[in-house]
């Protein structure tokens, strides 16, 4: 191992890395009404495209995993965060709907490679700290966003349009990854195996644990993208809350779970991913029960906040688990966990919307709550396993 490669430098380019992911996806999202706006777009056509990315993304996890096992993930990330950066340009130059959906598509899959390989290499760096630190890794990302979403406001206020904004946010970002690569922890050799057992040792099967965390991810997924499309609505429809202050409920949901994914290495540390993820559970369940049982403006604020916190480990705890399960097979465990994950983030507001109309919104968001008791009551699986 090289000086650059020490773990601290490991760390710090890592965290770049995480933070390129959130730049990226918060500069698009920023830009999306302008992209809407140029290509006079329906909302149900939007929506094609918004989904291009979503298929885009479940797509590249069927690779992303065994391509992060057979490379190594510091092989992988580089072109993986360069790929990212640039795809992130095309939407902006779209001149139709199917020209946008083809960019989206790209975008999604290019996200898929490098999800997969960074969290497998942030497995890598806690082995070599010997310490908790996926979630705060997790916690760069939520600042990326913040960044990518404040870089997009500002070049729509100097009234620059969305092409110029993806291009300042992901020419940038491509070159620095260049340099941050050098960084990386150097890729192990595999393990010897026999020629016989190299097919089986190569792909992972889908069992019965993996499936389980998968849950516990999509449980936890669901209810992070049920906040982010349905916590200003609560507030302003059934709550009565003025526009203004109900669009501060996501506000304060995303900036308690921010701080809960930097303060859950230490948790993590402390008390173990079971207990954590066990009282993780419970507080994101008490918080959202809380909000939506109390029916008073302040109370439901303090219960979002208790529910973003209570969210904010489980899905690091989850991956890391997933990451040394089966080291040989880090990046294809990460990558079956992160599909099943995905799609709770995907179809939370769907499913909360459709319940919506049948039992009403209150009663559908008792659903996300439900979900986190199912995580707290599953979080005896994350038991390290033991060797004999």
């Amino acid at each position: 191992m090289t000086t650059t490669q020490h773990p601290t430098n490991a760390r710090k380019a890592l965290s770049y890395f995480f933070i390129l992911l959130g730049i990226t996806s918060g500069a698009w999202a920023a830009r999306i009404p302008a992209v809407k706006h140029t290509l006079d777009l329906s909302d149900g056509q939007l929506s094609y495209g918004l989904l291009a990315t979503a298929l885009g993304l479940l797509t590249g996890m069927r690779f992303a995993g065994h391509l992060t096992d057979h490379l190594g993930s510091a092989r992988l990330i580089t072109p993986a965060a360069i790929a990212t950066a640039l795809s992130v340009i095309p939407p902006g130059y779209a001149t139709t709907l199917p020209t946008l959906i083809a960019a989206l598509f790209l975008f999604g899959l290019t996200n898929a490679f490098l999800d997969v390989s960074m969290n497998a290499h942030g497995v890598e760096v806690e082995r070599a700290y010997h310490r908790p630190l996926l979630s705060s890794f997790h916690g760069m990302f939520s600042i990326g966003g913040l960044i990518g979403a404040g870089i997009g406001a500002t070049f729509a206020h100097l009234h620059l349009g969305a092409a110029t904004t993806l291009t300042a946010v992901g020419i940038p970002l491509a070159l620095i990854s260049l340099y941050a690569r050098r960084h990386l922890l150097p890729t192990p050799p595999p393990p010897p195996t026999p020629t016989h057992h190299r097919h089986h040792r190569t792909r992972a099967p889908w069992t019965g644990w993996i499936i389980l965390m998968g849950a516990v991810a999509f449980a936890g997924l669901v209810g992070e993208g049920a906040a982010n499309d349905w916590t200003a609505v609560y507030l302003f429809q059934n709550l009565g809350a003025p526009q203004a202050l109900a669009a501060a409920g996501f506000a304060v949901f995303s900036t308690t779970m921010t701080i809960g994914r930097f303060a859950g290495d230490h948790l993590a540390q402390r008390f173990g991913p079971v207990r954590l993820v066990r009282c993780s559970g419970l507080t994101a369940a008490l918080g959202l029960g809380t909000a939506l049982l109390a029916g008073q403006i302040p109370i439901a604020f303090i219960g979002f906040a208790l529910f973003g916190f209570g969210l904010s480990t489980i899905v690091p705890q989850i991956f890391s688990a997933a990451g040394n399960h089966d080291p040989a097979r880090a990046g294809q465990a990460i990558a079956q966990v992160a599909t099943v994950g995905y799609a709770g983030l995907l179809a939370g507001p769907a499913i909360i919307g459709g319940a919506a109309e049948l039992i009403g919104l209150p009663a559908a968001l008792g659903i996300p709550a439900l979900l986190a008791a199912f995580m707290a009551a599953s979080a005896a699986a994350l038991r390290p396993r033991t060797t004999s």
